[in-house]
């Protein structure tokens, strides 16, 4: 039995961040290895005209890709990117949405290609971005 893929046009809504931390980029930048004072010290980041420290961009990315992974798992994840639209900084709250584009079935395989848009508490948008993922049963139109 199939289930019908989702329709273009169809979309999700996730808060991927209720808040972000200081102590959540420092951990990302020991993970990630960038330890870039625009993401470390707030005193250098405001020497270089910041208003203080802010996210990796791959962090938002990262966090932003869990509407995606959430809805169709993170097995079905086959290519993501994104671009970096404002800064994130501390104390804000992303809500990232997903929204169908197109699908496409190819033999056993269906492929589904998302926008991606990740918004902070302000309604400013931080990042867009497309995913696309495969679901692997056939589906019927």
């Amino acid at each position: 039995m199939s289930t019908a893929p989702p329709k273009v046009g169809e979309s999700r809504e996730l808060v991927v961040c209720e808040e972000l931390t200081r102590t959540q980029i420092v951990q990302y930048a020991g993970a990630s290895g960038d330890f870039s004072l625009l993401h470390t010290d707030e005193p250098a980041a405001r020497a270089a005209g910041r208003p203080g420290v802010m996210a990796h961009g791959m962090m938002t990315m990262a966090v932003s890709s869990r509407v995606v992974t959430g809805w169709f798992g993170t097995e079905a994840l086959r290519s993501l990117g994104a671009r970096f639209t404002a800064p994130v900084r501390p104390g804000d709250r992303l809500v990232s949405t997903a929204t169908v584009e197109a699908t496409e079935t190819a033999g056993a395989l269906t492929l589904v290609r998302l926008a991606l848009r990740t918004t902070d508490q302000d309604g400013r948008v931080v990042l867009t971005g497309r995913a696309d993922v495969t679901l692997d049963a056939p589906f019927e139109s």
